[in-house]
């Protein structure tokens, strides 16, 4: 019997859990050639600015062990040209949309909200960690009191559920989450990449023009479950946890620990397909397991204490 997969976040139902993320996948057009789109739980779109933005100079990528490193600094053509041209054609699929929306002030986010109130995507996702800009990105995303301003700001604006993208790069990601549920924020995506730094030996130099950029992919994995799991006891908004999944198992990994569904990033560059992939290997290990319906699943991670080797009782958290 097939597994039932679907799941909901902000009342908007989802086919399965596995969303593309944001920044790896564009405007689904590079990867409709390889996959069905239709088959997605949803889209997240490359991040928009208010106006086209050509990003920071070259190199601007760079590859780590288990990991790459990029500093591309939200490239983009801008929002009037995405609700204008990019997306009627990514209509035509029956997966959710969800734009990714980044600013260098409060009132650019807002009025970037205002701008898509009427048009018809799924989710908001609040981009408030980007590290490779100047302005704005993670500059919001690090102090409890900011990010309360500019969550409860945007809502203000907004039609669709928001979600506020988080960045690893705090001292304490429960505070932040805390801020964004207490703004009236619908969601949480986490984690953003984690800032990092690669040098040339050989040329003594940076090995990105920016000096410094976001790593991404398996090596962020743990800390990115950390957080996931972290977030998900002290908030009751639904969590789209992401960072290094690359595998079915990963997923089942970030739902135990308490996320709604997953953002697959960096593995789409690794192979166009990993998105369909990852949800074919989910079913898979739901069906070897017994596993009828994804939310058996979902915060569902049991820890034993080791201190009382007597006890048989466990403790479900969440």
């Amino acid at each position: 019997m097939k597994p039932q997969l679907s799941v909901e976040i902000c009342g908007v139902s989802l086919k399965n859990p596995v969303i593309a993320a944001s920044g790896t996948f564009g405007f689904g057009r590079e990867y409709a050639e390889y996959v069905d789109l239709n088959m997605l739980g949803g889209i997240a779109v490359k991040g928009l600015t208010l106006l086209p933005k050509k990003g920071n100079p070259p190199p601007r990528i760079a590859e780590t062990p288990s990991g790459i490193l990029n500093s591309v600094g939200l490239q983009n053509p801008g929002i009037d040209y995405f609700i204008e041209h990019e997306l009627p054609w990514l209509l035509k699929y029956g997966t959710r949309i969800i734009v990714n929306i980044n600013g260098s002030t409060i009132e650019e986010y807002c009025k970037m909200a205002e701008k898509l109130k009427d048009a018809p995507v799924d989710f908001l996702e609040l981009n408030i960690s980007c590290p490779n800009v100047k302005q704005g990105g993670v500059a919001f995303g690090t102090r409890p009191e900011v990010v309360y301003d500019i969550t409860r700001s945007v809502k203000a604006h907004a039609k669709q559920p928001v979600l506020v993208k988080l960045t690893p790069n705090v001292a304490d990601i429960k505070e932040i989450a805390v801020a964004v549920e207490k703004a009236g924020g619908d969601g949480i995506s986490l984690i953003n990449t984690v800032l990092g730094m690669a040098i040339d030996a050989k040329r003594r130099r940076p090995v990105l023009a920016n000096i410094v950029g976001g790593l991404s992919g398996p090596a962020i994995k743990p800390i990115a479950l950390r957080m996931v799991w972290e977030v998900a006891r002290v908030v009751s908004i639904p969590i789209i946890g992401m960072g290094g999944i690359t595998t079915g198992e990963d997923v089942v990994e970030f739902l135990l620990a308490g996320a709604t569904a997953v953002g697959v990033g960096t593995a789409n560059l690794m192979s166009p397909t990993a998105c369909i992939d990852i949800i074919n290997q989910l079913e898979e290990y739901m069906i070897h397991n017994g596993i009828e319906d994804v939310h058996e699943l979902i915060g569902g991670l049991e820890i034993k204490p080791t201190f009382r080797k007597k006890s048989p009782s466990s403790i479900r958290w969440r």
